[in-house]
């Protein structure tokens, strides 16, 4: 399974719901719920729309996957511990309108 899936369709890195993206970041030092948290690797497919086919010289979906959250029970030295994560928001203009489902408090 993919490291990062995504449901943010507005995304660049976003390649049918799975994240190319050669790093991913998530953001929310003092999150208390999903919503407080975001993916700050975020890019906008209307200003860089053929970023998934330039990134990771493999072809491959990332599996790099940093965690600035400090109240997440998943951060391990700010990387995520889990196998795999979902990233989702609607009609996403900046990073700060996505969240991390995957978030849970200690």
């Amino acid at each position: 399974m993919a490291r990062i899936m995504c449901g943010v369709d507005q995304c660049s890195h976003n390649k049918t719901g799975v994240c190319y993206s050669n790093f991913v970041s998530i953001e929310g030092s003092s999150a208390k719920e999903d919503c407080d948290t975001s993916c700050s690797s975020f890019l906008d497919k209307a200003s860089y729309s053929e970023l998934t086919s330039n990134i990771m010289s493999g072809g491959s979906a990332c599996d790099c996957l940093g965690c600035k959250v400090e109240t997440c029970k998943h951060n391990d030295d700010y990387k995520c511990n889990l196998d795999n994560i979902k990233v989702e928001g609607a009609n996403v203009n900046y990073y700060s309108e996505t969240s991390c489902y995957s978030f849970e408090p200690q």
